[in-house]
């Protein structure tokens, strides 16, 4: 009776030792996550920031923080974004945490007009604040680096779509758009660039004074090739984008006379040739619209009071003049003013 009692015994103690195994095998590496989701780790965020977002994402916390003491998380973590999978074990979790193994992020900038305005859809992009990113646009040091100053940085920057960390550092985000840029730049485009005599930087510049001119991709190169001819005639390229550039007045509907006299090395109506650097971030079909500039003898271009977004196009002043007050007669009955 006594042997059987032992046996009892010892049978109940491996059934518990099996089923304590059991468990510590589920609690640690058995399935915490049940449904994908992003952790987004700021370089700012604390330890118990973290684990307040990260916790309602898993299971099994008392063994999330056992095994984070163990390997010292709390001190160790890694900012950045994750990807938490259905079926990763809480020992995965806090080695993907400590070890920093972020999964890259999509990052689009495009539509911009002005370096502030770049660092804002940054900063709600990737961890730096639009302030930090500022500090790398304006930063001497930095544009001197990757070749270029502070007016001209903003023409390095091409629209697109790229995959990043989310923590990169402005710094490193500025000299990853210089790579990028050099890419763009391949013998093909500088062939093509070579044909308007233009630097790279004044192709930028020209192109994003199209890019505000008009988004209709199959007229830019006509639009390119008037200021290109104007560039080589000595007149002044006289581009109203330009004047609410210098204004920063974004939303004028109506260019009057009153600012065309507006002074700013902006102003193409009162400086010739281009400005010092890009009143935009030019979309690449502008940029490509300039490479490939139409040739013809246009000297001017005025909206049509159709308002379909394109352009009648003139030789001469005469014929200009007829274009614009046609234009003109429908803003006026239409009351923009």
């Amino acid at each position: 009776m006594r042997k059987k009692s032992l046996l009892y015994i010892a049978l109940a103690v491996v059934v518990l030792g099996v089923a304590a195994a059991v468990a510590l095998f589920v609690q640690f590496k058995g399935s915490a996550v049940a449904a994908e989701s992003d952790l987004y780790v700021s370089s700012r965020a604390s330890y118990a920031a973290l684990t307040d977002s990260l916790m309602p994402r898993i299971r099994h916390h008392a063994a999330f923080r056992t095994y984070a003491r163990r390997l010292d998380l709390a001190d160790t973590f890694k900012p950045g974004h994750y990807v938490l999978k259905p079926g990763m074990s809480v020992i995965e979790v806090v080695r993907m945490l400590k070890l920093g193994m972020q999964t890259p992020v999509r990052v689009t900038i495009n539509n911009v007009r002005i370096p502030a305005q770049l660092a804002q859809k940054l900063s709600r992009q990737l961890d730096a604040d639009s302030t930090a990113f500022m500090q790398a646009f304006t930063s001497k040091d930095l544009a001197r680096e990757v070749g270029f100053d502070s007016v001209t940085l903003f023409s390095m920057f091409i629209p697109d779509t790229y995959e990043f960390y989310w923590t990169v550092t402005p710094e490193e985000f500025v000299r990853r758009m210089k790579r990028e840029y050099d890419r763009f730049w391949d013998g093909t485009r500088d062939d093509k660039r070579r044909r308007s005599g233009l630097s790279r930087l004044e192709v930028m510049t020209l192109a994003s004074i199209v890019y505000e001119e008009t988004r209709q991709s199959d007229e830019m190169p006509r639009i390119a090739g008037v200021y290109v001819n104007r560039l080589r005639r000595g007149i002044p390229l006289q581009a109203d984008p330009t004047v609410k550039y210098a204004m920063q007045d974004f939303g004028l509907r109506r260019i009057l006379y009153r600012h065309l006299k507006y002074p700013s090395p902006y102003n193409t109506y009162v400086n010739k040739g281009l400005p010092p650097s890009p009143i935009c971030m030019p979309g690449k079909n502008a940029i490509d619209a300039v490479l490939n500039f139409e040739e013809h003898d246009y000297l001017f271009f005025c909206a049509r009071p159709t308002f379909d977004g394109y352009h009648n196009f003139a030789r001469t002043l005469r014929e200009h003049n007829v274009n614009a007050r046609a234009y003109s007669a429908e803003l006026n009955r239409r009351k923009i003013k």
